[in-house]
């Protein structure tokens, strides 16, 4: 729960490990960097202590290579680390960096000793490998780059791996999607330690078009969709995603970019990849799942408001795409509960 005025009064600053290594990805690191340094300027008050205080550590310390070649330096060596540690972080990278130089031979026996201590472990992108690696992940629900599932499901088949989402909380451990996806995950851990304002105006500070809520989709229908469409239908794709709710049948598409029926579902498929119906499907369901996950709307409005015409037809899309019921969807992701 976020933060009481009374406890924040004796607030001490929480401390932040983000671990990084050679061949690390420079996003996963300094994505969750900007958001808790953010919000410990946010937060703080005259008289009181930073929310955050942030280590970079790396296996042996000193300066840390990532693979677009960008190097940090004065990183703590992870047996130095003293004290109490509140979160801690292991960014992704190249998929060989847990196999070479010896990183995994330093790292999973010294993830399995603080797993122990530390209040939440979390992973970003293929870090996920290195907390399925010291054995934190079996039994339990995670994710990672979507380039990397089937590797990660394939060499640990006890996790209980969500693919499509950005992150997944299971505490005490937790995980995101690959690279950016850190950042929401960084955003939802201060919501939970500080309130929302406070992860609200981090994003605001940050220029973030959007706060991804866990469970959407790595690829929402519109990004794969606009990937590979012309100009013409990508301002269509946009507008259908402003109004989920209106008619998205074939004859008022067709009509809006003043094709044939046929000739419309025809160029439809052939720019996105997908028909119409299953285009509209697809997108109308990430829609729902934002509603689910961010309000406490009951299931008719959350129906209403995505564009289904029913409940029944919400389970049911719902249900078929992800396995579960609305109910359930909202009970793993929902900031609600």
């Amino acid at each position: 729960m976020p933060e009481t005025q009374a406890n924040t009064a004796a607030r001490r600053s929480r401390v932040i490990v983000l671990l990084a290594y050679e061949g690390c990805q420079s996003l996963d690191v300094t994505g969750p960097w900007e958001v808790f340094t953010k919000a410990a300027q946010f937060s703080a008050r005259e008289g009181q202590a930073p929310a955050y205080r942030l280590i970079l550590a790396s296996p042996k310390g000193g300066t840390v290579r990532c693979n677009s070649g960008l190097s940090w330096a004065d990183s703590v060596p992870i047996a130095e680390l003293r004290g109490s540690i509140d979160t801690l972080l292991v960014a992704g990278g190249d998929e060989q960096a847990f196999d070479t130089g010896g990183t995994a031979h330093a790292l999973l026996p010294w993830l399995r000793r603080k797993a122990r201590v530390v209040r939440r472990v979390g992973s970003v992108c293929t870090g996920a490998f290195a907390l399925a690696g010291a054995g934190l992940l079996e039994g339990r629900r995670a994710t990672t780059h979507w380039r990397s599932c089937a590797a990660l499901a394939r060499q640990y088949p006890g996790i209980a791996l969500e693919p499509d989402a950005i992150f997944v909380a299971d505490p005490p451990f937790y995980s995101s999607a690959g690279i950016s996806a850190a950042i929401d995950l960084a955003l939802a851990l201060v919501e939970a330690d500080l309130g929302q304002a406070v992860a609200l105006a981090v994003a605001r500070d940050l220029v973030l078009y959007l706060r991804r809520p866990g469970g959407q989709s790595q690829f929402s229908a519109g990004l794969q969709a606009q990937t590979r469409a012309s100009h013409r239908f990508r301002d269509l794709l946009s507008w259908m995603h402003e109004h989920p709710q209106a008619d998205l049948g074939v004859a008022e598409l067709a009509q809006r970019v003043a094709m044939s029926e046929r000739h419309f579902a025809r160029q439809f498929r052939q720019e996105t990849g997908q028909t119409p119906a299953r285009f509209v499907e697809a997108m109308r369901l990430d829609c729902a799942k934002s509603h689910l996950e961010q309000t406490p709307w009951p299931l008719a409005r959350v129906a209403h408001k995505a564009g289904f015409g029913s409940v029944d037809s919400l389970q049911r899309s719902l249900k078929r795409h992800a396995g579960i019921t609305p109910e359930q969807y909202r009970q793993r992701f929902s900031r609600q509960a």
